[in-house]
């Protein structure tokens, strides 16, 4: 069973950086893609980046260029940095974590609130 557990989230201001942190625990961590998720209030679920088992990323067109994803094969651990923070970037981001043979997230942490004021 896999266990994510994120951090970092917070209250920022507009044009702000934040670095949210996400840990895996449970099985091999470089077995897996990661993935951040966000959703907003009223708005579904949404992917804002993600990352292969063998490093390669994407970055969905919302925030490219403002945030960067990566991972460390040795602390277990997947980043988002988010930088150039604006108020329609507010929403609860979420971890997510697939097997390397499958085309679904299977494994999601509990969450964590960015809000970004004007």
């Amino acid at each position: 069973q896999v266990e994510l557990a994120e951090s970092g989230g917070g209250l920022v201001q507009a044009g702000d950086s934040l670095s949210l942190s996400c840990a895996f625990l449970g099985r091999t961590f470089s077995d897996y893609g990661m993935g951040w998720f966000r959703q907003a209030p009223g708005k579904e679920r949404e992917l804002v980046a993600e990352i292969t088992s063998s490093g390669s990323t994407y970055d969905a067109d919302s925030v490219k260029g403002r945030f960067t994803i990566s991972r460390d094969n040795a602390k277990n651990v997947v980043y988002l940095q988010m930088n150039s923070l604006k108020p329609e970037d507010t929403a609860v981001y979420y971890c997510a974590s697939k097997y390397i043979s499958t085309p679904y997230y299977a494994y999601w942490g509990q969450g964590t609130q960015v809000t970004v004021s004007p």
